[in-house]
């Protein structure tokens, strides 16, 4: 067994400790040790814990969270941390390894498992964490630093112009490639993370893999440069993963409809085609909001 599945076995597996709730996101996010003597943490978001979403009707998000992990390994972009499904303290829910510094000074008791989700709405941790690069961030437009492109510009409360700009860096722009595929709803800045290794990765995938073209991003820097030649074999390769007979197809439809898996691949062969990075829909916001 490999490090990589080592790692995902760990967090299939081993009991959960709830230590805390991320109290920034929308849906319930729960900071989890694995107790099984590995001393590391994992990301708990459970189905039970979800708020129901118009545009995403279908299945659960943290279905997607996993999907996501999903495509990303077929077709080679190894930014996204392992993600397994699984049952746990709050039920079925995507567990996802963490990767940056863990945000407590000190390890808290552990959760007790109350009847009723809600209680956990009480814990905190907090994530307002420095990370050892940025990757996406603001500028005055008269001084926007060399190696950064711009993305969307706006005006300060004090009437002050600012842009918002990400990093010109290759790591990042595999990452705007994935989110093409996986038709990425919500990249903000903060999803996008420098880990304990130094490597970048990139987290909160639960909007993702919609069947209607809802791309919205900070990653726009690149659009309509032609694909850097290693997305372009990423691509070819998540191509002949997603042959409707073979393994990966298979896992697609335990966790998405068949109409997604079908856009899927509507949407690499599109980016094949092409060979260029996409251009924002006009139909749709291109940018989330907060795009930080």
């Amino acid at each position: 067994m490999n490090a990589e599945a080592a790692v995902r076995e760990r967090l299939r597996s081993a009991p959960l400790t709830v230590l805390g709730q991320l109290l920034d996101s929308s849906n319930t996010t729960l900071l989890t040790r694995l107790e099984d003597g590995s001393g590391e943490h994992a990301i708990y978001k459970p189905v039970s814990g979800e708020r129901p979403l118009w545009d995403f009707p279908d299945g659960y998000l943290a279905f997607r969270e996993v999907a996501t992990w999903v495509v990303a390994t077929a077709g080679g972009w190894d930014v996204v941390p392992p993600t397994v499904l699984r049952d746990g303290p709050f039920g079925p829910g995507s567990v996802q390894r963490w990767v940056t510094q863990v945000p407590l000074e000190e390890e808290p008791e552990p959760v007790e498992e109350p009847e009723e989700l809600e209680v956990a709405d009480e814990i905190e941790v907090d994530t307002d964490v420095e990370h050892s690069d940025r990757f996406v961030d603001l500028f005055d437009p008269a001084a926007l630093p060399q190696g950064w492109l711009p993305v969307i510009a706006g005006s300060l409360a004090t009437g002050g112009r600012v842009i918002v700009a990400h990093a010109d860096r290759a790591d990042l722009r595999s990452v705007a490639v994935l989110d093409a595929v996986i038709n990425n709803s919500d990249r903000k800045g903060t999803h996008l993370l420098a880990g304990q290794d130094g490597r970048l990765w990139c987290i909160d995938h639960g909007v993702t893999l919609h069947a209607h073209d809802k791309l919205r991003t900070v990653l726009w820097g690149w659009a309509g440069r032609r694909l850097p030649p290693a997305d372009v074999e990423r691509l070819e390769r998540l191509r002949a993963a997603l042959a409707p007979d073979s393994a990966v197809s298979g896992r697609l439809g335990q966790l998405l409809t068949d109409g997604e898996i079908g856009a899927l691949r509507r949407r690499v062969r599109d980016l094949l085609r092409t060979g260029r990075h996409p251009h924002p829909n006009p139909d749709w916001p291109s940018v989330p909001w907060p795009a930080l």
